[in-house]
């Protein structure tokens, strides 16, 4: 009959054309939906670029990271886990905090932290789901393997100009001034150049491409067309307090005890200007490397469904409280810089103020592109803040420094607690650069309630690892 005919006609067609669409349809649906990751790490990149002229009132050229703090959402009071590199990176790749994992600072044996032994990254967390991963240059500091990326180029210093020392202060790492290689030659360059090759392929998967910069990171040796954007005469110092380690308890001189002798010899040759503009030049030259991977994501077909996070892995000083580099638990080391573009969720220009931490990457990496975190993983997700970033919030900002000393920043303070009871307390809404330590004053009732409060918002002493042993030959990268 005519009606049988159709009948079989249309269930044939229906067969077919679900055929079709399987053979269409990628193996795995889930997979589809899900967005590509750009994640940039800038090594020792501190917060002058924010604009607070608190930090720095002069002049700053970060133009491209400056463009993309305004298609997405600044979190302008972000905080590290730790102010070295390697307990900073580690932390924020592996989910665990320092104060858990024992790793406070360089050249410590990471191999010996068996939560660290246990521990996943979110890189292989993501490949494990289904993504293509690659990293070039600096992402991670002596944890994790290597093996883990399918693409993978490690960071390697550029060599120091034939006749460095370029100053007469230079010692080390502690030197800047001109390069003597072409910028395509230096490896920054390249790894900017490696990710835009990957940005310029076609993925028929999701991915996720690091790319890690090693500029600011001293010595500051990079082309002279950086060092002449900064005249001299217009390159502004940041503010000094001579005294301003006389309230500061013993344990807290100790750590910047060998970095204040520097910043004394720095003062006394008259070359703290010329220090500052070597710094304003490593920046703008890292900017400028950045900008490149950026522009060829938004020339890509990837940029309406990939992710941006741009951080540094804490901050740094240059001269401030008598201290040079990173590894102090004042603002100068601690506050770190941190944008996120998300399609879909964030708008341009948006500003958080609230205060939370590089290890708030993981859980929010891991909620935004559907893949379940370890239930070990520390930090809190910022989904809320990238939809809302007025949101209410309640603090992550905890930063942890050798033999288990611990700092904690709120909107108004920031709480140091040393060891044998030794402790800063600064109201940094009064006293932004943390010149007045109140731990000593009696008889306000508001900062005595809110060091009670804090005391207790840090991990407990008897709570937090003990270091790891150090590890020799592992130095700074």
């Amino acid at each position: 009959m005519a009606v049988d005919r159709y009948v079989k006609l249309t269930v044939t067609c229906v067969v077919l054309a679900g055929l079709v669409l399987c053979t269409q349809s990628p193996a795995n649906p889930a997979q589809a939906d899900r967005m590509n990751v750009l994640f940039l790490v800038v090594d020792d990149l501190n917060t002058w670029l924010l604009g607070d002229t608190n930090r720095y009132a002069g002049k700053v050229v970060a133009p491209n990271i400056q463009r993309l703090a305004d298609s997405g959402v600044l979190f302008s009071r972000t905080y590290t886990a730790a102010p070295f590199c390697s307990p900073s990176r580690t932390a924020l790749l592996s989910g665990v905090s320092p104060y858990k994992s024992g790793l406070y600072e360089n050249g410590m044996d990471i191999d010996a932290s068996s939560a660290l032994q246990h521990a996943t990254s979110f890189p292989k967390l993501f490949k494990e789901a289904g993504y293509t991963i690659a990293s070039y240059g600096k992402i991670g500091h002596g944890w994790g393997d290597r093996s883990d990326w399918d693409d993978h180029i490690p960071h390697k210093r550029d060599p120091n100009p034939p006749n460095a020392p370029l100053t007469s202060v230079g010692r080390g790492e502690q030197d800047w001034g001109p390069t003597h290689l072409a910028e395509a030659d230096m490896h920054d360059t390249q790894y900017a150049d490696a990710a835009i090759k990957q940005l310029q392929k076609k993925h028929d998967s999701p991915f996720l491409i690091a790319c890690g910069l090693f500029h600011p990171h001293m010595p500051w040796y990079v082309p002279q067309k950086y060092f002449d954007m900064f005249p001299l005469d217009e390159v502004t110092t940041p503010e000094l307090l001579a005294d301003d380690l006389d309230d500061v308890p013993p344990l807290g001189r100790a750590v910047t005890a060998g970095k204040s002798r520097f910043v004394a010899s720095v003062l006394k040759s008259g070359l703290h200007r010329q220090g500052v503009q070597g710094y304003l030049a490593a920046t703008a030259y890292s900017d400028a490397q950045m900008g490149r991977v950026l522009e060829a994501l938004d020339r890509s077909p990837y940029r309406d469904n990939t992710i941006v996070v741009l951080i540094s892995d804490h901050g740094f000083h240059v001269g401030e409280k008598s201290h040079w580099q990173k590894g102090t638990l004042w603002e100068e080391a601690t506050h770190s810089l941190m944008l996120w573009r998300v399609p879909g969720m964030t708008r341009a220009g948006g500003v958080s103020e609230r205060f939370v931490s590089l290890q708030d990457i993981y859980p929010t990496l891991t909620e935004l592109c559907a893949i379940k975190p370890p239930d070990y993983v520390d930090g809190r997700s910022l989904a809320p803040l990238l939809r809302n970033p007025n949101a209410a919030w309640q603090s992550t900002a905890i930063s942890a420094l050798y033999d288990r000393y611990v700092s904690i920043r709120t909107e108004r303070f920031r709480y140091i607690r040393y060891r044998d009871d030794q402790e800063e307390f600064y109201d940094c809404s009064k006293d932004p650069h943390e010149w007045v330590n109140l731990i000593g004053q009696i008889g306000n009732p508001v900062y005595t309630t809110a060091i009670k409060e804090l005391r207790i918002a840090v991990p407990a002493l008897s709570n937090m690892a003990l270091p790891l042993p150090s590890k020799k030959g592992n130095r700074d990268e």
